[in-house]
């Protein structure tokens, strides 16, 4: 390993965020490195898109600087899933020329792309497992389809840290597994970085490795190993509700325990956060 394996793409040292010079959460302490795979959870309005956005360099911190060490300050290049519902899909474009679009970056203003982007783009496509798709219009495809080639997208721009958000809203559970088991081939096989945004922790804590939650009515983060924050103990002081996490065959199962109140009652699955409302 390096040195420039070794060091974070992205630590964060007393970090606050906001707006307008008003932080809106505690200080962040964070570091992201190569190969990672962490969750980022919360409610709506608690702070995730802001955290992103930070990430992403499209906002300052309001105190406190985002550091990129293992880039020797340079920001590390990030390739961004948007939520499926903030995409136009109105365009007449194939799925190859929605890909080749991740290229934008690396070709450069005003160039032309070449055989070599195209031929990297197909191989995002494959990637993703969607090669039979190429020419098919990319607002022809299935919600899980349009995900898959929205990856291979990510992809084509070579990033550090592949960064989605909300990939799973609205889908089955075939496509939901689907698009986690390509995420965690990525991140095993590729040894690509990953930065996970849900409000479903039941589908996060089965594959990251490292969470954060973002809790902005309680004024925390827990940022820690998956096995250590999605613990019974934990998640009961955070939500304020008695919280069982069951585990069988490597597998988590996480419900809100209703039995203090009706002995008779089964636990109740755990709502992924308490929704505050508020938009993002």
């Amino acid at each position: 390993m390096t040195d420039g394996d070794s060091l974070p793409l992205v630590r964060c040292d007393g970090v606050e965020l906001g707006y307008t010079g008003r932080a809106i959460l505690p200080p962040l302490n964070l570091a992201i490195g190569r190969g990672d795979f962490w969750g980022l959870v919360g409610p709506n309005g608690s702070g995730k898109t802001t955290l992103i956005r930070t990430l992403l360099g499209l906002i300052p911190a309001v105190r406190g600087r985002v550091q990129f060490e293992a880039t020797q300050g340079k920001r590390p290049r990030m390739g961004y899933v948007a939520q499926r519902d903030t995409v136009d899909f109105s365009f007449p474009l194939s799925v190859a020329e929605v890909v080749l679009m991740g290229r934008a970056g690396r070709i450069g203003p005003f160039r032309h792309a070449r055989r070599t982007d195209r031929d990297f783009a197909r191989a995002c496509i494959s990637l993703a497992g969607i090669e039979h798709l190429e020419r098919r219009p990319f607002n022809a495809l299935s919600g899980g389809e349009k995900q898959r080639a929205l990856v291979a997208r990510a992809l084509a721009g070579e990033p550090d840290i592949l960064v989605l958000d909300e990939p799973t809203n609205g889908m089955d559970l075939a496509g939901e597994r689907g698009i986690m088991d390509l995420i965690g081939a990525l991140n095993k096989d590729r040894h690509l970085t990953v930065l996970f945004v849900s409000h479903q922790l039941h589908v996060v804590g089965n594959y990251v490795h490292d969470l954060c939650i973002v809790h902005r009515d309680e004024q925390r983060f827990c940022v820690g190993p998956v096995a250590d924050i999605l613990d019974g103990e934990t998640l009961s002081d955070l939500y304020k509700r008695p919280v069982v996490v069951w585990e069988h065959r490597g597998h988590r199962s996480i419900f809100i325990d209703r039995r203090d109140h009706d002995p008779a009652a089964p636990p109740s699955p755990l709502p992924p956060s308490p929704d505050s409302g508020e938009k993002k």
